[in-house]
């Protein structure tokens, strides 16, 4: 019985456990994604309801097998089957960045807790150290700038003594989806937060961030094309906590040497991750404006996207920059890094950063923040 084979026109059909050892899932699996509409087999017997499959389907039954191993959900899976080949490649091109992204985030947050949790002592002389050297403090400055091409702005920034941010929007109502994100923060960036608490205030924030965006877009007609970026640091005093989710940009610039330290949440930075597209090829490549996580109206098959967070120490001297892609998409980093480190003050930085991108043509909106950490 087990070996049974039944003919359905020209195809030859096998038994569930012939092609359960030809797929590499177990019979019982098969059952699981017949159920929910996965994998259905090619016959089942009007009397016994014995499954049987066609041979062509064991491509499929194997793809499924693999995208289980890489931990996919089977919604997501369900998805992927239906498409070409060409187009199920990006799909999990995309799958695997969002992955990837999510598991730097918890191993930024581990090693945080590790550091907190090992060093406890040790941080605390640091900030003793710190007080004898006095206060540290912020400067700072906000420019939000239409750009020569664009209609509206959709980008916002905002810049005072505990939160910079700033949010570039999209669709329909993306100027009201930047403003809200930020309006969001700004109760967590009023209250005495300790710095031992700010990471779980900062997860607090985000999600009320997201909150936020999907309630401002939520009366378009079409709210899932509708949403914003968002890059956004809190100050405590000694630590700036960061949100960040999109393709906004968060640089700090240190020594003369400037880091960026947010990581891009879109498909050509996948696809630099991976290996498959140089930073070259990126900055021209037809895509290079779809994100794989941001605020909005829609959600993804596992709920909304989440924002990373982290923490950073701060240093006096630290100058930090957070910019939308209508900067960073058309001023390179030897040219930040030059107008950055020859302004005399934040006002002097936006001003000459906002007159860059408007050099390189200003095709998008700009939004730039910078500041100074200063011993005060």
């Amino acid at each position: 019985m087990e070996r049974e084979v039944r003919a359905k026109g020209t195809a030859v059909l096998v038994t569930i456990g012939e092609f359960a050892r030809s797929s590499r899932l177990s019979a019982k699996a098969l059952r699981r994604y017949d159920e929910l509409g996965l994998l259905r087999p090619a016959l089942v017997d009007p009397v016994n309801g014995y499954r049987y499959y066609d041979g062509t389907q064991v491509g499929t039954a194997r793809l499924v097998a693999w995208l289980r191993r890489i931990g996919m959900p089977l919604a997501g899976i369900k998805e992927v089957v239906v498409l070409d080949a060409g187009a199920a490649a990006a799909a999990i091109r995309a799958y695997w960045a969002q992955v990837e992204a999510e598991t730097a985030a918890r191993r930024d947050l581990a090693a945080f807790l590790v550091d907190h949790l090992a060093a406890e002592e040790v941080e605390m002389s640091q900030v003793m150290d710190r007080g004898s050297l006095g206060t540290l403090g912020i400067r700072y400055a906000a420019q939000s700038d239409q750009g020569a091409v664009r209609a509206t702005n959709q980008d916002a920034a905002f810049a005072g003594a505990r939160l910079l941010a700033v949010a570039d929007g999209f669709g329909e109502r993306g100027a009201g989806a930047s403003t809200a994100a930020i309006d969001a923060l700004k109760p967590v960036a009023r209250s005495a937060v300790p710095a031992a608490e700010l990471l779980n205030a900062l997860e607090d924030a985000a999600d009320q961030a997201a909150r936020a965006v999907r309630d401002a877009v939520a009366g378009s007609g079409a709210p899932d094309e509708s949403g914003t970026t968002l890059t956004a640091m809190v100050w405590t005093g000694s630590q700036l906590g960061l949100v960040h989710i999109g393709d906004s940009r968060a640089y700090l610039l240190r020594g003369g040497e400037l880091f960026r330290i947010t990581h891009d949440h879109s498909l050509v930075q996948s696809m630099i991750d991976d290996g498959s597209l140089t930073e070259e090829e990126a900055a021209s490549h037809p895509q290079r404006a779809l994100l794989l996580k941001a605020l909005g109206g829609g959600s993804g098959q596992d709920g909304p996207a989440r924002a990373d967070v982290q923490l950073r120490e701060a240093r006096p001297g630290d100058r930090y920059l957070l910019c939308s892609d209508g900067l960073s998409a058309v001023v390179d980093g030897t040219e930040l890094s030059g107008a950055l480190g020859a302004a005399d003050g934040p006002d002097t930085a936006v001003r000459e950063l906002v007159a860059l991108a408007h050099a390189a043509g200003g095709p998008d909106n700009v939004a730039c923040v910078v500041a100074d950490v200063v011993a005060l």
